[in-house]
């Protein structure tokens, strides 16, 4: 049964902004503010993700069918697809990550990697910069969907950081490199949808996330600093190598998304800013070491073993990460994805394109999202051999044949990966499926929409749209395909640049990826051992992030408005 999004069901703006809104602020209320008592009688609010998530699932759902009148067949249809994509790719980049990592935790080869990373510096502010911005960048780079977050978070906590600290600091810092993860997979997806030219839209966000490349190392110190109740004096103290990490990546950042493209952009700028801040070290560090509560005496012990580790023990500790690092790499390449595509194992394919029944080819889109209502394709793509998670399982079963794991070992190894992630999976795959049942029922083009009346003003708010978009899809990519069209029409209409309001939804968009309820859980999997706490973390950790995000958002807005009506000479010439 085909069916057409309508952006105005209730006749009235206001009306249908409001009660499309509801799923979203049920799952922020749920999360954040619902009041309960432990126990202990002790005061908490949210309650815990699988809980949040299936209740919101419930409403949206509610409301895709009695509020725009979407089939019930289809709602469910972009319920299940949505829940299958949440546990494949995204819920295998997580798996694979997490059996990697402990993999090196019961072999013991993590704390020679700990005391590795010590004697590189055993200030935590420089480990933040090193593994959260530089590593998460490179890491954003080559595989993006949550890989960084995964990634960079596990590390942090096995180096001693707390989970809801570590899970904060690798959310801020994902937000500058998402415009260009994936091996510049939203900003291409963003000229595919809008049909401006990629070489102006990379070069337009290159024109605006550079600032936030030097920014967001300071404000990432500062929160850090912060969160260990530490001072002001702790985030100067070590201004070198803020600004080195910082101006490295955004310099890098800016040249290669200008007369390259956006395909390296990260993968470029993570590696200079890495080997930079690593250069800097040699020559400078910070006057006082920066330690979290407790551990001071233990830190300099480790400061003490300089002779404990051999650099082959040092280097076969490390082989696991740089077997890591080459694998996801090699599958953020097009060209690999396409090879690995291809394949076929005796008569069983690499690549299944399922159309999904209810749904594909069964909705369309309305003016003024695109200038022509079209049937939107739904097809879940199972590939199972060209996901980033495989990759990361090949790396992780590299791994183990390298450190010559027991049998006894690989048991440990899937049982305790196996045991950690039964929650944060079911997690993911119910956000999932409430975010593609809003994506395709059109309640997140409601949202959208009611920030297009506002004139003049539009420039601000386009990124805000942007933001609006990842937080809804938890995909910088996916909120391109969702308002890219519409954000160049509207910028037409209005007499703006279409290349600055469109690049605008991408850089606008990264600073909503920190909220979204995928990359959150992703992040407890990552930090929380325990499946419980970690289920019961996303509320403090979303309401830790939001102010940064809207604090971000609204910056990304203001430069957004300069660069439309101050400075536009900064916008990219190009012909369409």
């Amino acid at each position: 049964m085909e069916f057409h999004q309508v952006y105005d069901p209730m006749g009235n703006t206001f009306l249908s902004t409001l009660f499309a809104a509801v799923p979203v602020l049920t799952l922020l209320y749920l999360l954040a503010l619902h009041p309960h008592k432990d126990q202990f009688g002790k005061r908490h609010y949210g309650i815990t993700a699988p809980k949040a998530a299936l209740i919101a699932s419930i409403v949206t759902v509610f409301m895709a069918v009695w509020l725009v009148g979407m089939p019930v067949s289809s709602a469910i249809s972009a319920y299940v697809y949505g829940s299958f994509f949440g546990l494949m790719p995204i819920g295998w980049i997580v798996v694979a990550a997490m059996f990697l990592y402990t993999i090196t935790l019961i072999t013991g080869q993590f704390d020679i990697v700990k005391s590795s990373v010590v004697q590189l510096s055993s200030d935590r502010r420089i480990q933040t910069l090193l593994i959260a911005f530089s590593f998460g960048a490179f890491i954003e780079g080559a595989a993006g969907f949550g890989t960084p977050v995964a990634i960079a978070g596990a590390l942090m906590v096995g180096l001693g950081f707390r989970p809801l600290a570590a899970a904060v600091l690798c959310l801020i810092a994902n937000t500058a490199p998402v415009a260009y993860g994936a091996v510049g997979t939203p900003i291409i997806t963003l000229a595919n949808v809008t049909g401006l030219p990629e070489m102006a839209l990379s070069a337009m966000a290159g024109r605006q996330l550079p600032f936030f490349s030097v920014l967001v190392p300071f404000w990432l110190i500062a929160t850090m600093v912060f969160m260990y109740k530490g001072k002001w004096k702790d985030v100067w103290e070590i201004w070198p190598a803020i600004t080195v990490t910082g101006v490295s990546f955004a310099i890098t950042q800016f040249l290669v998304s200008n007369y390259i493209g956006p395909m390296l952009v990260d993968i470029l700028a993570g590696i200079v800013s890495i080997v930079a801040l690593i250069f800097l070290l040699k020559v400078w560090q910070p006057k006082n070491k920066f330690y979290l509560p407790g551990e001071e005496q233990e830190i300099k012990s480790l400061e003490r073993q300089e002779t404990t580790y051999t650099t082959g023990q040092i280097a076969k500790a490390w082989t696991p990460w740089a077997f890591l690092t080459l694998f996801v790499f090699m599958w953020g390449l097009p060209q690999w994805k396409a090879f690995l595509n291809s394949l076929n194992f005796f008569g069983i394919k690499s690549l299944y394109s399922i159309p999904v029944p209810f749904l594909d080819q069964q909705v369309y889109r309305s003016a003024p999202l695109v200038t022509e209502s079209v049937p939107e394709a739904a097809i879940y793509s199972f590939n199972w051999m060209s996901a980033a998670g495989t990759g990361i399982f090949f790396a992780a079963i590299l791994s183990g044949l390298f450190l010559r794991l027991s049998k006894e070992q690989w048991k440990l190894a899937v049982i305790r990966t196996a045991q950690r992630m039964k929650t944060p999976l079911i997690t993911i795959a119910l956000v999932l499926g409430l975010g593609y049942t809003t994506r395709y029922s059109g309640l997140d083009a409601i949202l959208g929409l009611a920030f297009t009346n506002t004139g003049a003003l539009y420039p601000f708010f386009a990124a805000l749209i942007g933001w609006l978009g990842v937080f809804l899809t938890g995909s910088d990519t996916s909120s391109n395909a969702l308002f890219g069209s519409m954000q160049r029409i509207t910028a037409e209409q209005l007499g703006l640049d279409p290349v600055l309001i469109a690049a605008s939804n991408s850089t606008g968009g990264v600073m909503g990826k920190m909220i979204d309820a995928q990359s959150i859980v992703v992040a407890t999997a990552a930090c929380y051992e325990n499946r419980t706490e970690g289920a019961n973390a996303v509320g403090p950790i979303f309401r830790a992030v939001f102010f940064h995000s809207i604090a971000l958002a609204a910056l990304m807005g203001i430069l957004v408005m300069l660069q439309a009506y101050v400075f536009p000479w900064m916008i990219p010439s190009y012909t369409l």
